[in-house]
């Protein structure tokens, strides 16, 4: 059965994890292959839009020193997790290490992507992207001539520039693997649309929901409680309560 994943953070330190790997995800998106570089002349929006909020979101919010402390309560738990009985080590291992080199470069006190900030042509770009409109193209006429340089060039600057923001993605991809992996799905049926419990300990939810089903979860809640209440399209109201029977699949983590 094919389905709609949607996912709630259930407080801000996730919230801002979330935003971040959709950030990067944008961001490599117009440039991981050949082919997205040749049509980047196209996208350079998306990229650079979401390049300049990944700097924004690493400047005004701790997320470095958020995943630092993550990574360590991950590996502590990976060193328990070793002394159980058919445990897979060397997967176990390959994650170890993983987490071990990603803290250590975390805590570096040289960060590589605070280069992007001293880089004088993102630097001026960003100043542009940040007003509504700014990034005509004759306004930025220095980002007119980059975009036309040799696409090896091309390339290779935008590789540099999502470089130095590696041990961030990387760090990042692994603690929200774990924490994803914290739970197994479960078959709900309400007879309402609503469903609510008890969200002590949780950090996130995931819910699945048939494709064909023409309902979706809209959530509130936090760390102590959660609700989910199910909306159905509507053309007058743009959407209203569903007070159907609701079947989805739920994983607390």
């Amino acid at each position: 059965m094919t389905t709609i994943l949607y996912e709630h953070p259930l407080n801000e330190r996730i919230r801002n994890y979330l935003k971040l790997e959709q950030l990067f995800a944008q961001a490599y998106s117009c440039a991981n292959n050949d082919i997205a570089i040749i049509n980047f002349k196209q996208s350079y929006q998306v990229f650079f839009t979401a390049l300049f909020a990944i700097i924004d979101s690493l400047d005004r919010g701790d997320i470095r020193g958020d995943l630092i402390k993550d990574l360590e309560k991950l590996q502590q738990s990976l060193v328990v997790w070793s002394q159980a009985p058919d445990v897979d080590t060397s997967v176990l291992e390959d994650n170890l290490r993983e987490t071990v080199a990603l803290n250590s470069q975390l805590k570096s006190c040289t960060q590589t992507w605070s280069q992007l900030k001293e880089n004088k042509l993102l630097a001026s770009l960003k100043q542009r992207f940040a007003i509504q409109g700014g990034s005509s193209s004759f306004d930025l006429p220095q980002l007119q001539f980059w975009l036309h340089q040799k696409q090896e060039q091309v390339a290779a600057d935008i590789k540099h520039w999502l470089s130095l923001l590696d041990n961030i993605k990387h760090s990042l991809a692994l603690v929200l693997k774990f924490i994803r992996q914290r739970a197994e799905f479960e078959t709900i049926e309400t007879e309402s649309g609503f469903y609510q419990d008890n969200g002590e300990g949780l950090l996130l939810l995931r819910i699945k929901v048939a494709q064909s089903a023409q309902y979706y979860p809209t959530v509130s809640g936090n760390r102590f409680r959660y609700s989910i209440r199910f909306m159905l399209p509507c053309v007058k109201n743009g959407r209203r309560y569903s007070n159907q029977a609701t079947k989805f699949q739920l994983a607390r983590c």
